[in-house]
């Protein structure tokens, strides 16, 4: 597989990543650990070398399971992981937000036992603590850089001008968010900000959570432990109604003689250099589908066509329930 440089960086990984969470939380039951151990080496396999995990997805038995699946070839991959919430060691249970540089520090130490590791690549805040400057984060962060525990810092979810204060006490390598065909919000003010400072950007749920394959409908049920539940996008009305991006999607892909997964991806990675998508999958058939997307090559007329079509298409929905829509962009 190709590679990508994550901005001005140096940091280079594959043009695809890996999101792992969903293998140990927030789309149903965990994936047995063995499958899961197997799904993310065939990754590497198949030329993956940037993976994507976080304390809180489990909370802590993804990071475990990313550690012990990467030992074989830790020198060879890039691990992201985050830090930024207060979770109850005695029941796994998230208190709030917590980025204060004591509690940064000691997160740190117990991502380096549980990833098997020296250091950690990748160093992103989770959410952005309205209760702890930002700067004080850079500057802990700067810190675990300096000690060799972490060689780059990013940022989950937060708003431009927290990027830019941020960016000034530790340059930020990357700025993760939600974008791909049916959230593209980051377009307004996060992308032109990330170009404008030299960041790169590693978008998760590339494939809308499962929606723009075209594998979920309106008919479709998730179990009960699956966060789309409470997703407004994924209510059954809203599915109904945002079909018709799917289907726009579908005929794209038929034309082209791929899947419309791999129209979502090559969407995505046609519009910056310096964008890394990280689609997440348990299933082996569908991580090799999702490798094919970076090979797919969409001309500037596809990439016009495609504009076009979506500025006729309203999507429907909130990305976020209430709770949750607070704790991005800040």
């Amino acid at each position: 597989m190709k590679k990508r440089a994550l901005g001005n960086s140096g940091l280079e990984v594959s043009a695809l990543g890996l999101g792992c969470m969903g293998l140990s939380y927030g789309y149903g039951p965990a994936t047995d650990k063995q499958q899961a151990i197997d799904l993310i080496r065939s990754a590497y396999e198949l030329g993956v070398t940037f993976f994507d995990t976080a304390e809180v997805y489990g909370p802590f038995a993804n990071e475990e399971l990313v550690g012990e699946a990467l030992t074989p070839f830790r020198e060879q991959v890039v691990i992201a992981t985050k830090f930024g919430f207060d979770i109850d060691p005695a029941d796994g249970k998230q208190r709030g937000l917590d980025s204060r540089p004591e509690h940064i520090k000691q997160v740190a130490e117990a991502s380096l036992k549980r990833l098997k590791t020296d250091f950690i690549d990748l160093f992103y805040q989770h959410r952005v603590d309205p209760n702890v400057p930002i700067e004080d984060v850079a500057g802990a962060v700067k810190e675990l850089i300096a000690e060799g525990k972490v060689r780059h810092f990013g940022l989950s979810e937060p708003g431009a001008q927290t990027i830019r204060r941020a960016h000034a006490v530790q340059p930020i390598t990357a700025v993760q968010s939600e974008y791909s065909l049916w959230w593209r919000q980051p377009e307004e003010e996060i992308l032109p900000t990330l170009e404008e400072l030299g960041i790169g950007f590693v978008p998760f749920s590339p494939l809308g959570k499962g929606f723009l394959t075209g594998a979920i409908s309106a008919d479709t049920t998730f179990d009960s432990s699956d966060f789309r539940n409470v997703v407004p996008r994924f209510s059954t009305e809203s599915r109904k109604a945002n079909q018709a991006l799917v289907d726009l999607i579908g005929q794209i892909a038929k034309e082209k003689e791929v899947t419309p997964a791999q129209i979502a991806l090559a969407w995505l990675l046609a519009c910056k250099p310096w964008i890394v998508p990280i689609p997440g999958t348990t299933k082996l058939h569908r991580l090799k589908e999702n490798v094919g997307g970076a090979e797919v090559q969409l001309t500037a007329d596809e990439l016009r066509e495609i504009e076009t079509a979506l500025s006729s298409i309203k999507v429907e929905g909130d990305r976020y329930p209430p709770h949750l829509a607070g704790l991005v962009g800040r």
